[in-house]
């Protein structure tokens, strides 16, 4: 039993992990190489338009790429989406302006002009997953720190205290109404062991007799 608990709670903290690291903002300082249009009909969870055809089948949209290069030199390609009024909640309807801005920062390496830029999501190659970029602003290099994540650190501050108060909650409850009716039944049930113990042996005793 120790392990099946040990497996369940580890595994649902990863879960909650992997979709706060995946939700919440990031930003990257990166150089824009590109900036391209495409049209594609995935309707992975992974994209924020998962509109569906009548038949249930994805539905053809052009969708805003934008490509990059880190100073470290590995490539980094973001699509440019709008996410509405739907999940994540950013609120975000501003995509051609992005793409915009993205297109007239483009800069080639012996030019380099970097820019810190937001974005949530993963990027898979295999899963064909890009993270969506949010809103972007030139900066001096890619020596420029990204600056503390206040966002981040409020949204996770809140969250710790919402499950330190649902888990004291519990405890208080558990102690109140669950441990006492489970002490009740341990014991009956110890009581009942006894009671059976006990006549198996009057039996086992006149059986002898």
């Amino acid at each position: 039993m120790a392990i099946i608990k040990w497996t369940f709670w580890i595994t649902l903290w990863l879960l909650v992990a992997a979709f706060l690291h995946y939700t919440l903002p990031q930003v990257d300082i990166v150089r824009i190489t590109d900036t391209y249009e495409k049209r594609i009909d995935d309707d992975s969870i992974f994209w924020a338009d998962t509109t569906q055809a009548v038949d249930g089948s994805a539905v053809n949209r052009d969708v805003f790429f934008i490509q990059t290069r880190r100073a470290k030199g590995d490539v980094m390609v973001y699509r440019n989406e709008d996410t509405g009024w739907g999940w994540p909640p950013y609120f975000k309807f501003d995509t051609s302006n992005l793409q915009a801005e993205a297109a007239d920062v483009r800069s080639a390496s012996g030019t380099p002009q970097y820019v810190a830029l937001k974005h949530y999501g993963w990027r898979n190659e295999f899963l064909s997953i890009y993270p969506n970029a949010v809103s972007l602003k030139p900066v001096a290099g890619p020596e420029v720190g990204k600056g503390l994540p206040w966002l981040n650190i409020l949204i996770l501050t809140l969250l710790a205290a919402l499950v330190y108060a649902i888990w004291v909650r519990w405890r208080r409850f558990r102690r109140a109404r669950i441990d006492p009716r489970m002490e009740a039944i341990e014991d009956n049930l110890a009581e009942r062991r006894g009671r059976f113990a006990r006549w198996r042996e009057e039996r086992r005793h006149r059986r002898n007799l």
